[in-house]
């Protein structure tokens, strides 16, 4: 058996010639419960893939796991979801089987995930006449790969430790701080130069069969963020009932099992619930994404805004460090155990960073949905200094270049380029395909914070405390100001631009970052009007959602990240704006396309798609490194709910 302490090396099948690569994720199959996840093939088998694996918060501890028969791999015919959490994978035995044409033995592999929790159940059946003898066997490889290495696809070898334990039942794998246990029951358990073994001797009786368990329990003392327990109480808007559209309530059913499962908190506030943001990568809390996340939900879900607040306003900016970004009440970016380093981009984010322009407005603009919505006063008054302190960052501290306007630059030379939700490095591009130098303006986050002062002011009103009128003062000036700024004329018609540029120059290029500008009170009717008309028609209306810039720009390219493809959660709040503009046959036109997609991709919507015209495709195009799930993809399906129910 194993002596304690024996060291292994961990083998990494990605390790090759060819220049590292992110994973692709579009065919990949995942079982997770956050902050843990399993991705595998198809047939249920991990590694295969280099996203494959088994994580747990941002650490891959198993690279591969797989499964035979006598040393032979067994065929895979189907596998199905059973939620966010289960999976179950059907394969054949046909080495054992008889030589007739109809397969008679079955294995199935029935998967769940469970925060720091791998089980599986192995059931094999016979329906042969005759008694069958096999040796299953499960191989372990450990890992202990950085996730951040995991996405670059510099994924390396590690040094791990295994050891026994005294009643022999179970293996336990070390990194420094980080393990994993094996469980088997019944089977022999082993060690084979870079991997762990269990195996299992089965005899199938005569139509009979067999069942086995394992199960991987994760542990990892450097999470920052926890599991949630229990499952969400969904409260279902009466007026869904009157929605005719079957694909809209598979798309539900699957959107709120992936909300339920992306639920955190953070280890020194448990109760306060927030949305991880996405899988694989985005296991913790986003300022951006987990508050949008919050506001796309509320007509489902009131209390998760609220715990959302309370989660961000634990860690809001009390002081200005330009290595962190941190200001006084801004609200943080991203958060995670150690520094998150991005070779290939030159990107290197300090653990806790701050560097989002839109964040600390849009957290003014939930605290305002939520008490609309209902939010206890008490609660409220809870979170008003938070409130406070993200107003006085926004009039204050916001405008970096004192042009009147909110913006944004990197003053690290490590941090996000871009620090708006189109954050790539080439997301602020001219119609030629120049990109945009900085500092920049967005145009959303100018109407972001229009909407977040206005209703503030109210809120403060109906709460009797003071500063209701010069918020609303600020916020006409900001209009005012707008309005004379960001109005561009092209060939594809008058609409605002996506940003100022550093000369204060209007950025002409059309993008869907103008739909988000609907609804929040900065433009006039007649000019809300003019926008939606400019994104339901020509360049950026793919027919699977609106793109993110238009196929008449220079720098379009349907594959581009953030130059071209259709994000799911832009569309929704796109569509959002148009209902909240009483623009309902626009609203209902981008739905529609929503729900094609949701149907394209079997109901679990990836983060974003391809911009391919529907007209040269039968099915959306998948963007084959976007994550799936992603929390505000799932919430948009609540958005389309929410606008056909209306």
């Amino acid at each position: 058996m194993i002596p304690p302490g024996t060291t292994q090396e961990a083998v990494r099948p990605e390790q090759t010639s060819l220049p590292p690569l992110q994973p692709l994720l579009h065919d990949g199959v995942v079982a997770y419960r956050a902050p843990t996840q399993v991705w595998s093939g198809p047939s249920g088998d991990l590694g295969a893939a280099a996203i494959d694996g088994m994580y747990h918060g941002d650490l891959r501890h198993v690279r591969a796991c797989t499964l035979d028969y006598d040393g032979r791999t067994p065929e895979p015919i189907s596998h199905s979801r059973h939620g966010a959490s289960r999976v179950a994978f059907e394969a054949l035995l046909r080495r054992i089987d008889d030589a007739s044409a109809d397969p008679k033995v079955r294995l199935r592999r029935d998967r769940r995930v469970t925060d720091g929790l791998v089980r599986e159940t192995v059931t094999l059946r016979s329906h042969l006449a005759t008694a069958i003898d096999t040796v299953i066997t499960l191989r372990v490889v450990p890992d202990f790969s950085p996730m951040q290495d995991v996405k670059a696809g510099l994924a390396r070898a590690r040094g791990w430790a295994v050891e026994e334990s005294l009643d022999a039942t179970s293996l336990t794998v070390r990194l420094a701080e980080a393990s994993f246990e094996l469980r088997a029951p019944g089977a022999r358990l082993d060690a084979d130069g870079d991997a762990l073994l269990a195996s299992w001797p089965i005899r199938l009786a005569p139509f009979g069969s067999v069942e086995v368990e394992w199960s991987i329990a994760l542990d990892d003392p450097s999470l920052v963020v926890r599991g949630v327990p229990g499952n969400t109480e969904w409260v279902l808007p009466a007026a869904l009932a009157r929605v005719n559209d079957p694909r809209l309530a598979r798309w539900l059913d699957t959107a709120l099992g992936d909300l339920d499962a992306l639920r955190l908190a953070l280890p020194e506030h448990p109760q306060d619930v927030f949305y991880a943001a996405g899988a694989p990568w985005f296991f913790t809390l986003f300022g951006r994404d987990s508050i949008w996340t919050a506001r796309l939900s509320l007509p489902f879900d009131r209390e998760v805004a609220a715990s959302t607040l309370r989660a961000l306003a634990s860690m809001q900016g009390t002081a200005d460090d330009p290595a962190t970004a941190q200001q006084p009440g801004k609200i943080m970016h991203e958060l995670r155990s150690a520094a998150l380093e991005l070779p290939g981009e030159g990107v290197r984010l300090p653990p806790v960073y701050y560097g989002t322009v839109d964040a600390t407005a849009l957290f003014v603009c939930l605290a305002v949905d939520a008490w609309r919505a209902g939010m206890p006063e008490g609660e409220v008054r809870a979170l008003l200094p938070a409130v406070r302190r993200a107003l006085d960052w926004l009039v204050h501290s916001g405008d970096g270049d004192g042009d009147g306007f909110i913006d944004y630059i990197d003053r690290t030379g490590h941090g996000l380029a871009n620090q708006g939700w189109k954050d790539s490095g080439d997301a602020i591009q001219w119609r030629d395909g120049r990109l945009a130098e900085g500092p920049i303006a967005l145009c959303e986050v100018q109407g972001y914070a229009y909407e977040a002062a206005h209703g503030a002011a109210s809120l403060l009103d109906a709460l009797g405390e003071p500063g209701g009128d010069g918020l609303r003062e600020w916020a006409a000036a900001l209009k005012a100001r707008f309005a004379a700024s960001y109005w561009v004329q092209t060939p594809e018609g008058r609409y605002p631009a996506i940003a100022l540029d550093a000369h204060k120059r209007p950025v002409d290029s059309l993008t869907s970052n103008i739909g988000h500008l609907l609804g929040t009170g900065i433009c006039s009717a007649d000019e809300e009007a003019q926008i939606a008309r400019v994104l339901t028609s020509g360049g950026m209306r793919s027919g699977f959602g609106v793109r993110t810039l238009s196929s008449s720009a220079e720098g379009f390219w349907p594959l581009s990240y953030h130059g071209g493809s259709v994000w799911m959660h832009d569309c929704a709040i796109v569509a959002r704006g148009m209902a909240l503009a009483g623009l309902r046959q626009e609203a209902l036109l981008v739905v529609e396309e929503l729900l094609a997609v949701a149907e394209g991709f079997d109901y679990r919507v990836p983060e974003l798609h391809s911009g391919e015209a529907a007209a040269q495709t039968v099915t959306p195009v998948p963007y084959p490194a976007a994550c799936r799930p992603q929390a505000w993809s799932a919430a948009a399906a609540i958005v389309c709910a929410s606008i056909l129910a209306a």
